[in-house]
């Protein structure tokens, strides 16, 4: 989950038809493509929702994460320093220069009680695995980037909600904030994950996203055929996991549907659509295809 800000703070398409008599030409469709695997996806978001609630530290989070470090390539943990059995869980694939990071956050709310973030965690942490296994099928070449894939824990605030933080920058986002300032001047740009596949998903420019890399994430989404999900519109400033990459330098973005309910205790798999996964995942690969 993140926190809002007050207002204020800071693939080819298809050949185009040709024009003839009866009218102008239509616009080129862009061509279908099949790199991201949504329902194994969802498969893993319903994976996740049945440890149940999964505050950072807790048990069952714990044995959550043995099971997505497996799944990353190169999976592994990085504990986060001052917080006892809070760790990261990340994959990498090899290359050269600054990497680009791909994350998310697997921790969920602590409150309401029972809680157990189909969208808000389970559905980033999903898309990031999966998009993972798809770049991992890559024949990338000797001067490809470097690609992290993050699993950030302690997004959530140890006690309450994050609106109801004086201070969530440094009550939540532990992972994060622990991972930049370990990295420091080791990454190139960032994507986050964090309410991405829910029904009726749409997804405008999150108010700090970095507008240059975010022209770029629709670009993709256009090349796509997923370019609806994306609307050309700047929604509320947000405090989330991207928000430490901010405030060091580098070029983040945002994918959130602010509209979504992500406190509820109905954000469980009626609320999840997998064809809003396959959208993110799609563009998502897309995207980091052109970036690495």
């Amino acid at each position: 989950m993140a926190a809002g800000l007050i207002a204020g703070c800071g693939g080819a398409g298809s050949p185009a038809s040709t024009a003839s008599d009866s009218g102008p030409a239509r616009p080129a469709r862009p061509a279908a493509v099949d790199r991201f695997d949504a329902p194994r996806a969802v498969r893993l978001i319903r994976t996740q929702v049945g440890y149940g609630q999964r505050p950072a530290g807790s048990p069952q989070l714990r044995r959550l994460a043995e099971r997505l470090r497996r799944l990353l390539p190169g999976g592994h943990f990085e504990a986060i320093p001052g917080e006892p059995g809070l760790r990261n869980v990340i994959g990498s694939l090899p290359g050269r220069g600054k990497a680009i990071v791909l994350g998310a956050h697997y921790d969920t709310l602590a409150e309401p009680k029972g809680f157990v973030g189909a969208n808000n965690g389970a559905a980033g942490t999903a898309i990031v695995i999966e998009a993972a296994r798809s770049l991992a099928r890559l024949d990338r070449g000797r001067a490809a980037r470097p690609v992290r894939f993050v699993l950030f824990d302690g997004e959530e605030p140890a006690q309450g909600l994050p609106e109801e933080q004086t201070d969530f920058y440094h009550s939540g986002l532990r992972g994060s904030r622990a991972y930049v300032k370990r990295h420091k001047g080791q990454t190139r740009a960032m994507l986050l994950l964090d309410y991405v596949a829910n029904k009726g998903l749409r997804l405008p420019r999150e108010g700090t996203s970095d507008p240059a890399l975010w022209g770029r994430l629709r670009a993709a989404a256009r090349r796509v055929g997923k370019g609806r999900y994306f609307p050309d519109a700047t929604e509320t400033p947000i405090i989330d996991d991207h928000t430490p990459f901010l405030r060091a330098g580098v070029p983040a973005v945002d994918l959130i549907d602010w509209s979504y309910d992500g406190h509820s205790l109905h954000d469980g798999m009626r609320q999840i659509s997998t064809a809003s996964a396959d959208a993110v995942g799609e563009t998502v690969v897309e995207l980091l295809r052109g970036l690495i």
